[in-house]
């Protein structure tokens, strides 16, 4: 956890309560009076923040500066649904790496049993996980889609539109662009990849497969593999 993350306070001095953080704070970071903390305001801003008071309900933190908030890079991730377990890491290692939105969609070869995990109610758990990594303040969009064509057909064709979409494929003939930097929709399939009626239909609406060499990877190693490529940092 390297921010601690609240709702917008009311007064000058903030009140950390979930008993989570205050955990972190109190027996992970040993925090004391004087000490200061990350903290950040959801869906606002970050700040430097002095501890002000420790007890057994409550850390109060006074505000000393604002700090930077991580950008997002310009990405729509469209991740076909995963095992629930992949889910909670996938949602979690998405935002942390920065994406502006996540999209889930069935396929073929993703189980239909998938879509009746609790987990698909609890993403904003998950998502808060991922900006407590990465010092983020600001939650993304997560949309469901559990209907593979009308999805395709109806939602991405218009999306392509705007800007380029890729799906990753191991046997497509074009290698993943390097250094793209520019707005754009990335589609990672199910483990065991698409189906070729879904490689096609996704082609006939402007998508264009990408491959990242001879391996097949997971789900969760393909997606910072990609992130990193189209968008490196420094």
């Amino acid at each position: 956890m390297n921010i601690i993350l609240i709702e917008p306070p009311q007064d000058t001095i903030w009140s950390i309560e979930q008993p989570r953080q205050r955990q972190h704070i109190q027996q992970v970071l040993k925090s004391k009076v004087g000490d200061q903390l990350k903290v950040g305001i959801i869906n606002s801003a970050r700040f430097t923040c002095e501890i002000v008071a420790l007890t057994e309900q409550n850390i109060l933190v006074r505000p000393l500066y604002a700090d930077p908030v991580p950008a997002k890079i310009p990405v729509t991730l469209i991740v076909a649904l995963p095992r629930p377990k992949v889910l909670r890491r996938l949602v979690a290692d998405s935002v942390a790496l920065g994406v502006k939105k996540l999209v889930l969609i069935h396929s073929y070869r993703v189980d239909k049993s998938y879509w009746q995990t609790p987990f698909l109610q609890q993403l904003d758990h998950y998502m808060q996980l991922g900006l407590e990594q990465s010092g983020d303040v600001h939650a993304i969009p997560i949309e469901h889609y559990p209907r593979f064509k009308p999805f395709v057909e109806d939602v991405l064709s218009q999306w392509t539109q705007q800007q380029p979409s890729f799906v990753a494929h191991p046997y497509a003939t074009h290698t993943a662009p390097i250094n793209f930097h520019q707005a754009c929709q990335l589609i990672i399939g199910p483990e065991g990849g698409f189906i070729p009626y879904e490689i096609d239909l996704m082609q006939r609406h402007s998508v264009q497969p990408i491959h990242l060499g001879t391996r097949v990877l997971r789900t969760e190693t393909a997606i910072p593999v990609l992130l990193s490529r189209l968008f490196p940092l420094g």
